[in-house]
């Protein structure tokens, strides 16, 4: 919901297909896994000789295959523009002729839109969730990375000394606003550069018009650097990945052995698409905690 908030606002700011950028971004991480990026490299890794798993394709394919909403066809009726903003770096099939001849390089602008919401979105997120964890901490922040620190001036000029806890919730919706800015300017200016008249001609820019600033970029590579370090590889953190690893490889090869373990409307699919992608549809449909019953239920241990 926020991806498809600051997304609208974003597109707004751009005088873009605001609808687009929404409808984009709310339908952006349906292909995600149990278990999140984990959960993708796992299914990935299992699927290797099967076509493999990328979560942008997996989005892709519930909008246009999986869900089955319509008597007379697959899918969700959804435009060429948003199927092609869900796809990113895969092939979109077309209908018409017009997007047949299309050698598209770069996503719509508001597809990059909804993709760059995404990454504002993820350290916004990660930040919270870390200093409510107690895994980071908000002086090594101010030590460490420069855009904690700007945030932090800005807050305290604006607002003076704050509670801890709605100092660190202001801190992190400035730093959103900042990161919201700077996009919107750097792609103004890059979009005039340009020079492009039409959709087809973004699509066929060979660099992304969406961008931070060089300034910006550097500054969010340091806050990525330091949440790598002390948040993602953190063993508080990286345990129960490898944990999940094996609740996902062992649910796989269960469901391998034994068809019945897998949903009736999957079941159907598999004489077309083969057991091993209609499993992996399967598995990618769960939530975590679902994933974590079933193998409890399965296997019998608590997971």
């Amino acid at each position: 919901m926020e991806v498809a908030a600051i997304s609208r606002n974003i597109a707004r700011a751009l005088k873009l297909n605001e609808d687009l950028a929404e409808t984009i971004a709310l339908a952006h991480d349906l292909g995600h896994s149990p278990f999140g990026h984990k959960g993708e490299t796992v299914l990935n890794r299992l699927m290797k000789e099967f076509g493999g798993f990328e979560h942008n394709r997996q989005s892709l394919r519930i909008v246009e295959e999986l869900e089955q909403r319509y008597p007379r066809f697959s899918g969700l009726n959804l435009t060429w523009e948003v199927r092609q903003g869900l796809a990113k770096h895969s092939p979109v099939r077309s209908h018409t002729g017009k997007r047949l001849g299309l050698a598209a390089k770069s996503p719509s602008l508001e597809a990059q839109v909804a993709d760059l919401a995404d990454e504002i979105t993820y350290y916004s997120h990660d930040l919270d969730n870390g200093l409510d964890s107690g895994l980071l901490s908000e002086d090594e922040l101010n030590r460490k990375v420069r855009l904690w620190r700007q945030a932090t001036r800005t807050v305290e000029s604006e607002y003076g000394r704050l509670a801890d806890e709605c100092r660190c919730y202001c801190i992190i919706r400035c730093i959103t606003d900042l990161q919201v800015k700077d996009v919107v300017t750097t792609t103004e200016r890059l979009i005039r550069e340009a020079g492009v008249a039409s959709a087809d001609d973004v699509r066929r820019q060979s660099r992304r018009l969406v961008r931070y600033s060089p300034r910006r970029q550097a500054s969010n590579l340091e806050l990525r650097e330091f949440l790598y370090k002390n948040l993602y590889y953190n063993p508080a953190v990286n345990e129960p990945h490898l944990r999940s690893r094996r609740i996902l490889e062992e649910l796989f090869h269960r469901c391998l052995q034994d068809h019945q373990q897998v949903g009736g409307l999957a079941r159907k699919r598999a004489r077309r698409d083969g057991w091993p992608r209609v499993i992996c549809d399967y598995l990618a449909g769960m939530t975590d905690r679902y994933a974590n019953l079933e193998h409890q239920r399965l296997f019998g241990e608590q997971t």
